[in-house]
């Protein structure tokens, strides 16, 4: 019976991070405006009520979302990019485009504050202020 329980237990953890992964393509309600992604081309364009901010190339979308106030309006998402995580910040006007740099394949994603922190096949990272830092092991506790 225990063993039952902890699988279900990590079988609910486990479909909950999956749930923080999105495929959708808008309109997406931030305090920017709507955001949209379209296709274009071989590319992705990131849109804010119609007008292009943003452009990257990947094979399929796929955006972790930081939902932040009452509205559930989306505050940051970070976008799967082939050059790598794009960190779309809408908290500001027009919205922060932060690139990562560096090509890894995001599985997770923790909000803490001003820093995302993401898992990958490569281990974790961090992501604050434009500069992305391989973490080590820490004490740090990440919701």
């Amino acid at each position: 019976m225990r063993r039952l329980l902890l699988a279900a237990l990590a079988a609910t953890s486990f479909v909950t991070c999956v749930h923080a992964q999105s495929n959708a393509s808008g309109p997406l309600l931030t305090p920017s405006g709507n955001l949209q992604f379209v296709r274009v081309d071989r590319d992705f364009a990131g849109m804010l009520d119609k007008e292009i901010f943003d452009r990257f190339s990947a094979s399929a979308l796929t955006h972790f979302d930081d939902v932040g106030d009452a509205n559930d309006s989306v505050t940051r998402t970070l976008v799967q990019t082939d050059a790598g995580p794009v960190l779309y910040d809408f908290r500001h006007q027009p919205p922060l485009v932060q690139r990562s740099g560096k090509r890894i394949t995001v599985k997770r994603v923790f909000w803490q504050g001003d820093e995302v922190v993401m898992q990958s096949a490569q281990g974790w990272f961090r992501f604050q202020h434009g500069v992305l830092t391989k973490l080590q092991s820490s004490t740090t506790t990440y919701h």
